[in-house]
């Protein structure tokens, strides 16, 4: 955060405790990484404007209560209320079961790096003003 690479931001329990957390840094998706369909109704930009979610963990007390789904859909508030426009959020799952998690969420794979996903913000709000709440 002091060099300003990423940015944190933390879920607390009512006691004060860390539940939570995760951190936000500017990044891009190339168009390379996005299927054709999607494209197509994209202009014709070889990277669009996107946050990586860099870390996102959730203490082991605190798991299984949606707090994970929560903090991604905070991300998802701050990247829309961002100048400039924010494209997609993209995340690295660590492993089978942060890929599940991810994709549950509606994450879509990279073409070429399949444990690296990304969500369109237009998709994520569509889904959130569907009352679909992400997955």
């Amino acid at each position: 955060m002091r060099r300003r690479v990423s940015n944190c931001f933390v879920a607390l329990d009512p006691a004060g405790k860390i539940a939570g957390y995760y951190t936000l840094a500017a990044t891009s998706l190339p168009l390379t990484e996005i299927q054709p369909e999607q494209a197509r109704r994209l202009p014709c930009y070889q990277a669009f404007p996107a946050c990586l979610v860099g870390r996102l963990a959730v203490d082991q007390a605190f798991r299984g209560r949606g707090l994970g789904s929560a903090l991604i859909v905070d991300a998802i508030a701050r990247a829309m209320r961002a100048e400039p426009a924010i494209f997609a959020l993209i995340v690295d799952a660590n492993d089978d079961a942060a890929m599940g998690f991810y994709e549950h969420l509606g994450f879509i794979p990279f073409a070429s790096r399949p444990m690296t996903l990304f969500l369109p913000i237009a998709e994520a709000v569509r889904r959130l003003s569907c009352g679909t709440v992400l997955g």
